[in-house]
């Protein structure tokens, strides 16, 4: 029987390989604290997008948006696959952990540093976000030389270990050396390759069921879904912001009516359709195809926190900057598209089934598309706000009233043809 005293302490303990299919296994408190520091980057890389937008810098500032997401999840991914694999929940991983969530709010402080200088188009400026990174990979690369003091997978936290280490060099020199603009990103560029190379040579160590590091399925598909939901914050933030500015300028009106229902029903429309596509079994049974589902995930995050921006947009079009409705739809039509369709495509990878509902997620895609052209043909926004919330709303219906049992078949033979070739 453990100690009732022990249930209190926090002690070091030696880091081990956890157990690949460990019963019961959630997310810790921990990890949902440091999910909170990604709500606020999230938060600045919205509001960076939109204010870009509204100045007349869209298409530097869907670029500056791309890259600042994608260094933002990456953050995010590095700690909480290592943490699926070796958490210890001991004081030492604790204080690394904050350490690590320093580094992020570093990284959200430069973000606006990074967004002025893709829009004026000068001397790519990265510098306080790899500050961020650098203050970030002290407390990762300290988690994983403990985790190398595991026999069982020193190979695989030491190939992290140097993968991460010249990346992060690679990092400052983009930051600080005066490289042009195009120069800078073509470098970003081969870092980034760094990056992802990391885990493609670490993850095939190992023979069999021992192959990779001991990450758990359930609690990373779980993980996955709670950053979902720190993403759709956005969203409700955005309508917030919408409303406020729509209520300021012509009152209470039915166009601010609109906006908020539209709104908190687009949040809760997209949320439904992410925690209908299960994973946690499929990557149970097929471990080999985390790789694309996890980082795939990069394009659903980014886009659920584009959809945030695109809303809160819609305040610009009735405030002092007067955006056109098309501007407005088009920011909140293109990541409603990109995130029906990327999922539904992670989905079909992961089951490797067709199923007959995927046509629908392609309508679901063209309804956004649709309200564009609405847009374009001088329909109101809110009228054309509507038929952008039509695709994910009619997904979710048509779904709920039977269409589940594709998703169900597709996942059905996934499993079955999983124990057979285990047989």
């Amino acid at each position: 029987m453990t100690n009732a005293g022990e249930r209190y302490r926090h002690g070091l303990s030696p880091m081990r390989g956890r157990a690949r299919h460990e019963k019961h296994r959630a997310a810790t408190p921990l990890e949902a604290l440091y999910d909170l520091v990604f709500a606020a980057s999230f938060g600045v890389a919205g509001a960076q997008l939109a204010s870009g937008i509204a100045a007349g810098h869209g298409g530097a500032a869907v670029g500056a948006f791309a890259f600042a997401m994608a260094a933002v999840v990456w953050a995010w991914i590095n700690f909480s696959w290592f943490a699926s694999a070796f958490d210890t929940d001991d004081w030492l991983f604790r204080l690394f952990t904050m350490v690590q969530m320093a580094g992020v709010i570093v990284l959200a402080i430069g973000l606006p540093q990074m967004f002025e200088s893709v829009e004026s188009h000068g001397v790519f400026d990265n510098r306080v976000m790899v500050s961020g990174y650098i203050v970030m990979r002290v407390g990762l690369l300290a988690q994983w030389l403990r985790a190398a003091r595991d026999p069982a997978f020193r190979r695989h936290a030491l190939t992290y270990v140097v993968f991460i280490a010249i990346a992060q060099l690679g990092w400052v020199v983009v930051a600080w050396a005066p490289l042009p603009f195009g120069t800078a990103i073509i470098a970003a560029g081969l870092c980034w390759l760094v990056e992802l190379g990391g885990p493609v040579v670490a993850e095939r160590k190992g023979e069999g069921e021992e192959r990779g590091t001991p990450w758990h399925p359930h609690h990373i598909a779980e993980r996955y879904s709670l950053l979902a939901i720190i993403a759709l914050g956005e969203t409700v933030i955005g309508t917030l912001a919408a409303a406020q500015e729509i209520a300021e300028t012509k009152g209470w009106t039915v166009d601010t009516i609109v906006v908020i229902g539209a709104g908190i029903a687009m949040t809760f429309a997209l949320w439904w359709i992410y925690t209908m596509l299960p994973s946690g079994a499929v990557l149970a049974a097929h471990r080999d195809r985390a790789f694309v589902w996890g980082y795939g995930h990069a394009l659903v995050f980014a886009s659920i926190a584009a959809v945030g921006a695109g809303l809160h947009l819609i305040g610009y079009a009735y405030g002092e900057h007067a955006l056109s409705t098309v501007t407005v739809i088009l920011a909140i039509a293109v990541p409603v598209m990109v995130f029906v369709l990327s999922l539904a495509l992670l989905h079909l990878y992961l089951v490797r089934r067709r199923t007959r509902g995927l046509p629908l997620h392609l309508l679901a895609g063209v309804l956004p598309a649709v309200g564009i052209v609405l847009a374009a043909a001088g329909w109101p926004l809110w009228a054309s706000l509507l038929v952008v919330l039509a695709g994910p709303v009619l997904l979710v219906v048509v779904y709920e009233a039977g269409g589940w049992r594709h998703l169900d078949e597709a996942l059905g033979g996934s499993l079955v043809g999983s124990r057979d070739r285990a047989a």
